[in-house]
């Protein structure tokens, strides 16, 4: 698929950036059952809402505050798309990135029209690769900003493309020529419609002007049986999940295998949907969704376990934890689908490959790899108690089932990375060392992680006294850790399902920002020289050593003035995986 043009900024901006509000929902430009049958997926934004339901919200009241504003105006400017603008060309003022997103106010569809079948049996070897993006916004009242907008966006790039006017169902539109690839763009009534084939592009004209012939989608089985779980929302999203294997069809022919075999080895076609919503409730912006299927036995499903009442890593979640996140996998699950489906890739004459490969990684290791695999529970789960959020004090866990066999793949995976290792009780102690080993002339090695292995579960992080402090605060009993999380989310938790296989919760009240600010911008002016300093250092967009503009003018106090928790699970049933989340 082709990059989404800047004609579809507003969409991108959307996702990236608010996720979430509520009204009474508008009327979309097109709803499920205007689309055409063949559709692969949509995201229908409903605009945002005026009044009091815009300022009772917390992430659009955190959106609107002003001092979030060059936060704001980063974010827009970077996804305009660094590839394709002249640089040497003016870039956008803060009133105009202001002006810009206020599009977001109007409803718009963005989706995907799968080829035709009839044009896919008779596919020429130099046809241009199918492009079915389709794009629909509501205009109403935006006209000319609209206009200015995209006539902005086109004169920025470095090529400026070629326009022409041709007849499009009986009306004047607007076809904007690339180097690789080709936009229709036309106003019809109230809407602004554009897309990279003209035959979508007709199809869409005609759905909006009420003349379309064939089924819609809501005719669909897939959509069918996910739409009780949809009710509407302001943004609603919908794919389907078996014609993913259009994409791989349209791999290079010099690709080492075929994806496709792979995907049937995997069995996509269990998988029908996934698709969710984003809905309002008072302050609190609540997303929920699924992945719906046929669950059964050697399907994808089998990645997921049925979950637990009370996961063993909620012991360690105590009232100084800002932090938490589980989840739970059946990692011998995930070995016979990836061992099955690389046996389906490779040609007759490399099925020993596979094979081979198993029995290098047994050698390693030490042990077959299901063996391995067997000493894992498939918990795991990373918490953080640092106010700044400081990843090299976060602690990951892992559920473990054999602490000897545990110690024992540990000792031969890292064999001279090894540092020392203690014993305390039934706890062992290691340093792991990540940039050097154990050599004959003495000890070159760096970048220590340590280890706390127990027999039931190893905790890991850059530092020995996080590992302590975490152990100290264990919680003796289930019940104790239940009452550690936050009074929100125990009342969320009650309406939820029994059995969770992922759970996770931050508390935004607990964070200080400015000392979050502060370590940030340090980073930035220090360019990172370690992994985990990278990747805190990502975080701040800088890595040249320049503080960005946003982080020097960003007042912190903004996001402690809107912002106080953020909650999820999921859980598995007889009709495939679902998930609730919600930040107020």
């Amino acid at each position: 698929m082709k990059r989404i043009r800047p004609w579809m900024l507003t969409s991108a901006v959307l996702v990236f950036t608010l996720l979430c509000s509520d009204r009474s929902w508008a009327q979309a430009p097109l709803e499920p059952a205007q689309m055409p049958a063949r559709t692969t997926f949509y995201v229908i934004w409903r605009g945002t809402p005026a009044g009091d339901a815009r300022k009772s919200n917390s992430l659009l009241a955190l959106w609107d505050d002003a001092d979030l504003a060059p936060l704001r105006a980063a974010a827009l400017q970077n996804m305009q798309g660094d590839s394709e603008r002249d640089r040497s060309k003016p870039q956008l003022s803060r009133e105009e990135i202001e002006q810009t997103s206020s599009l977001l106010e109007n409803s718009f569809v963005l989706g995907y029209l799968r080829k035709p079948e009839s044009r896919a049996a008779n596919a020429k070897a130099n046809e241009r690769p199918w492009n079915g993006m389709f794009f629909v916004y509501d205009r109403t009242g935006k006209e000319l900003l609209l206009a200015k907008t995209v006539l902005r966006f086109r004169t920025q790039e470095k090529e400026p493309p070629q326009i022409s006017t041709v007849t499009v169902a009986g009306a004047p539109a607007l076809k904007i020529e690339r180097k690789d690839s080709v936009t229709y763009w036309t106003e019809r009534g109230k809407y602004a419609v554009g897309s990279s084939e003209l035959g979508v592009f007709e199809e869409i004209l005609a759905r909006l002007d009420g003349k379309a012939s064939g089924s819609s989608l809501a005719q669909v089985a897939a959509y069918q049986e996910a739409q009780p779980l949809l009710h509407g929302g302001l943004l609603e999203f919908f794919l389907r999940v078996p014609q993913l294997k259009d994409f791989a069809s349209a791999a290079p022919a010099n690709a080492p295998f075929k994806i496709e075999p792979v995907l049937d080895a995997l069995k996509l076609q269990s998988i029908h949907s996934l698709f969710g919503h984003v809905t309002l409730e008072g302050a609190k912006a609540r997303m929920q969704g699924a992945v719906l299927g046929a669950v059964g036995p050697g399907t994808l499903f089998d990645l997921w376990t049925n979950g637990q009442q009370t996961p063993a890593s909620l012991a360690f979640v105590s009232p100084e934890v800002v932090s938490f996140s589980e989840t739970q996998f059946n990692l011998s699950a995930f070995y016979d689908l990836l061992k099955h489906a690389l046996r389906v890739a490779l040609p007759q004459q490399q099925q020993g490959t596979a094979e081979m490969i198993e029995g290098f990684a047994a050698t390693r290791i030490g042990m077959p790899l299901p063996d391995a695999l067997a000493l894992f529970g498939g918990e795991f789960a990373s918490m953080q108690s640092n106010p700044t959020m400081d990843p090299q004090k976060a602690v990951y866990y892992i559920g473990i089932r054999d602490k000897q066999g545990a110690l024992r793949l540990i000792r031969t995976v890292f064999g001279d990375q090894l540092g020392s290792e203690r014993s305390e009780g039934d706890t062992t102690f290691l340093k792991v060392s990540l940039g050097g080993g154990q050599n004959s002339t003495g000890v070159a090695q760096w970048n220590f992680y340590h280890l706390a292995v127990t027999p039931g579960f190893v905790l890991a992080s850059s530092r020995s006294e996080t590992l302590r402090e975490f152990l100290a605060r264990r919680s003796a009993s289930p019940a104790d850790a239940q009452a550690a999380l936050p009074p929100a989310f125990q009342a969320a938790r009650a309406q939820l399902p029994g059995n969770l296989n992922g759970l996770a919760f931050m508390n935004f009240q607990k964070i200080d920002y400015q000392a979050l600010k502060a370590r940030w911008i340090e980073q930035a002016k220090n360019p990172a020289t370690t992994p985990a300093k990278r990747r805190a250092a990502a975080m701040t967009e800088s890595p040249s050593g320049k503080v960005p503009d946003w982080l020097t003018n960003i007042n912190p106090e903004v996001f402690s003035r809107h912002l106080h928790y953020l909650a999820g699970a999921s859980w598995k049933d007889s009709k495939g995986v679902h998930f609730d989340e919600w930040v107020e």
